[in-house]
């Protein structure tokens, strides 16, 4: 695997921030308590057919009554920071008015403990949680989603702004609007082209109007920051049509997301590649001028590059991707594109470990925003963890996947990338969305039947690194 062992121990900046993070819906639980209601998971889970097994977060892996363990653990493990996301609908159930104040007061006692432990709270106001309320009034395709999320900012930032300072509005909003309204392979399950493209757009205006309401509630020493799952699209080859089919998939992927939050504009490209699918007219003057908020940081999130050329005629419409089962395409306005598996080997999930694409993403990201701080907000890797006869869990595999992407990391470093801290995916194994518990990410094992925890081997080589700021010389067993 490339970069997986290095000659010599590798190390990085002193103040570099080791972290995990996770997802409320993924790891709390406790979905009928302190007043929350249905998030879009929540319906989208009990709805026969949509998750592995028929498998929910209802109890999930109880993060909300075990916190103080969980907080324990990550002491124990020496991160430094801890990224989460808040339930909106567990802080405001109906998505709009006052907050339920025995939900932030959860967040609240979180906060508290990961700072009593010495642990920096990020936090994360949207990982894909959309009270259900809003979803029945429209959900992201409908411009007011954007204004309510604005107002949910305004309530999390004035209760918890004097204690975090580390903040992120959306978490990978193209899963949200691709996967959510597109391929319908995640909440809130639905299939409709144009709606899809709207979701994105509000899920802009959304970004830029959460962020300044968090600027108007919290002191300004705060840093605000979005969560960008951009691709690092490849061409199958040199060839025109290739080159082609990767710019319209970069342009949706990406260019759909960084071009109004980066620089203010989205790619003439994107607008005349979809126009048989929306004519854009929702773009409402000045809303990309709110997309386009000042940041103090971009997280990226990655685990593995696409590959795409031009279809033969025979290829084109509707295909599968590696984004879950659905036959209809998260792709708008793409059928020409085909998709191919990268070479290589490949996680539980199917994904191919190639470090050398998060060299490309934060480079990438080096050149379009510079001057940002950048951080990777997410990088893990599934596999099939067990416990061995005496309770253990070994996991080479991750521990060589982690080495090979934090050796990426301090490349781009030595190669003038202003990167601050990684986060890794996860901290505990969890409910992976449509996949239920059948894909393990967590550095700690969890018995869904006990809910016990039990770190990884890979946990373990984890706290070494962040105690020590270096990779080991050699992979380690």
């Amino acid at each position: 695997m490339p970069d997986s062992v290095s000659p010599s121990p590798v190390t990085f900046p002193h103040a570099f921030l080791w972290g995990a993070a996770t997802s409320a819906y993924q790891i709390e639980g406790a979905v009928r308590e302190g007043g929350r209601t249905p998030s879009i998971w929540d319906t989208f889970s009990h709805t026969p057919g949509r998750t592995a097994g028929g498998e929910t977060g209802d109890i999930a892996v109880d993060h909300y009554h075990r916190y103080r363990d969980d907080v324990a653990l990550m002491a124990e493990l020496g991160l430094s920071a801890y990224r989460f996301s808040v339930s909106w609908s567990r802080v405001q159930p109906t998505g709009r008015g006052p907050a339920v104040q025995v939900g932030l007061d959860f967040y609240r006692r979180l906060v508290d403990e990961l700072l009593a432990h010495g642990i920096k709270p990020a936090i994360t106001l949207y990982h894909w949680d959309l009270p259900q309320e809003l979803e029945d009034a429209g959900g992201w395709p409908e411009r007011d989603t954007a204004f309510r999320f604005a107002e949910y900012a305004q309530l999390v930032g004035e209760a918890l702004g004097d204690r975090v300072e580390q903040w992120i509005t959306l978490n990978e909003p193209w899963c949200s609007a691709f996967l959510g309204y597109g391929s319908g392979v995640h909440a809130p399950g639905r299939t409709d082209p144009a709606a899809t493209l709207r979701a994105a757009h509000h899920l802009n205006l959304a970004h830029g109007l959460g962020a300044a309401a968090l600027r108007s509630a919290m002191p300004a020493r705060n840093q605000i920051a979005v969560s960008l799952n951009s691709s690092v699209v490849r061409p199958l080859s040199q060839d025109p049509a290739d080159l082609a089919a990767a710019r319209r998939i970069d342009d949706l992927a990406n260019g759909i997301f960084h071009g109004p939050m980066l620089h203010g504009s989205y790619p003439e490209s994107l607008l005349s590649a979809t126009a048989s699918v929306t004519d854009w007219s929702y773009v409402l003057d000045g809303d990309v001028r709110t997309a386009n908020v000042p940041l103090d940081a971009l997280g990226l999130n990655y685990y593995t590059p696409t590959l795409v050329s031009a279809a033969a005629d025979e290829f084109k419409g509707p295909r599968r991707d590696g984004h879950g089962a659905s036959e209809h395409s998260p792709w708008p306005g793409a059928d020409t594109v085909l998709f191919h598996q990268t070479p290589g080997e490949r996680t539980e999930m199917g994904w191919t470990i190639d470090p050398t694409g998060l060299y490309d993403l934060i480079m990438r990201y080096t050149r379009e925003a510079p001057g940002l701080p950048l951080y990777v907000t997410e990088n893990g890797a599934a596999y099939d963890d067990k416990p061995d006869p005496d309770g253990r869990v070994h996991d080479p595999e991750r521990i060589a996947y982690l080495h090979g992407h934090l050796s990426a990391v301090r490349r781009a470093l030595t190669d003038g990338a202003d990167v601050r801290g990684y986060y890794l995916w996860s901290l505990l194994d969890n409910f992976e969305w449509a996949y239920g518990y059948g894909k393990r990410f967590g550095a700690v094992y969890v018995d869904y039947a006990t809910l016990e925890r039990t770190p990884k081997s890979s946990a373990r080589w984890y706290s070494e690194v962040a105690r020590t700021g270096s990779l080991p010389a050699v992979e380690a067993h």
